[in-house]
């Protein structure tokens, strides 16, 4: 029981919300309604007596969806509804809401998404994408991105738009360390027509809306900069990681991969922790490119010093890693990168 709240605490944080096994597992663990209540006040409760500070909105809103997916399973009313449903259903709602667009450019626009879109981002997101994804069609943009601060949340939403390439990721992190920005969430989407809509959530650092925007343009002007190639990224990366080495010598946190198949039924789960640092995200991110993985969604947790990073991954060919020689190999490399060690035993992908 003791061990509950941190339970659910790392779930909300470090699991896909929008994985139908991720919330399964937990309903099973939990049991009934009445102890996920009590389960949520209670994972409240011990997050704000770490110390002041450490509960936020970001925190407390995944706490929230993780509990309202939570409850339909556990009083027995959860939809089974479809995929194909769902996914028609979304589309309309997006389609309605779109009022000033003609019928050609809705249809056009709701067949550049793939059905994991459709299911895991809501409506109101869908608008502000629609519309940003229309803007940069109308200007002809390969290359943009947006800015929107989240007062009560605590974070900053960063949206990218560029041709999808897999380090594509690894370059938005490498650019938020530089810019000494921190990367609590990430969201990958691929459209039919080769783009990527990258959004991450980097931790606010101004209490003003108008400050915090600025310094998000800051962030996307150097993000534009690394992905057209104006900025060359791993110099100036290892360079925060100097600045920071003597500070982490205090600290002692072993380093973990955990690489699992039964946390999601269409991705393999990889789950890295220990000695949070500076460009931790550019290096896992960057070697996970190297191992030949494409990332479905990544989710960036700290714990005082400790970091917990938790990456959905395929394939190239979109399926799961289920090759135990190929499991050792990913485990022995995201150990290197995450000790920063990457360049020294650096080796073919395997």
């Amino acid at each position: 029981t003791c061990a509950l709240p941190i339970l659910m605490s790392s779930v909300a944080q470090g699991r896909d919300l929008n994985d139908r096994r991720t919330i399964e597992t937990f309903a099973e663990i939990v049991q009934s309604p009445e102890r996920l209540r009590l389960l949520h006040c209670l994972t409240v409760a011990d997050i704000r007596a770490v110390g002041p500070g450490v509960f936020n909105g970001w925190k407390g809103q995944l706490l929230r969806t993780l509990y309202y997916e939570t409850e339909p399973y556990l009083a027995g009313g959860h939809s089974q509804v479809g995929r194909d449903q769902r996914v028609a259903a979304a589309k309309r709602q997006l389609a309605d809401a779109l009022t000033d667009w003609n019928d050609e450019e809705k249809k056009a626009y709701v067949e550049r998404h793939y059905p994991p879109y459709w299911l895991r981002v809501d409506l109101t997101r869908k608008i502000e994408h629609a519309k940003f994804i229309r803007e940069a069609t109308l200007g002809r943009k390969h290359l943009a991105t947006s800015v929107m601060p989240h007062h009560f949340e605590g974070v900053t939403e960063i949206t990218v738009l560029a041709d999808d390439h897999p380090r594509l990721l690894s370059a938005i992190a490498g650019a938020c360390a530089v810019a000494g920005a921190n990367i609590v969430d990430a969201q990958i989407y691929t459209t039919t027509d080769g783009l990527a809509l990258d959004t991450i959530f980097v931790g606010r650092e101004f209490p003003d809306d108008y400050d915090e925007q600025r310094r998000g343009h800051r962030i996307t002007a150097l993000i534009e900069k690394t992905l057209t190639g104006v900025e060359r990224l791993p110099e100036q990366v290892d360079s925060r990681k100097n600045a920071a080495r003597n500070r982490l010598k205090a600290f002692q946190i072993p380093t973990d991969v955990m690489v699992n198949n039964a946390w999601s039924d269409r991705f393999t789960v990889l789950e890295v922790s220990g000695l949070d640092r500076p460009g931790l995200l550019y290096d896992l991110t960057r070697e996970i490119s190297d191992l030949n993985l494409n990332i479905a969604s990544a989710h960036v947790a700290t714990f005082g010093e400790r970091a917990v990073d938790v990456f959905y991954v395929t394939d190239l060919f979109g399926h799961k890693v289920e090759n135990r020689a190929r499991e050792k190999t990913i485990r022995e490399r995201l150990i290197r990168a995450f000790d920063g060690t990457r360049e020294a035993t650096r080796k073919p992908a395997a």
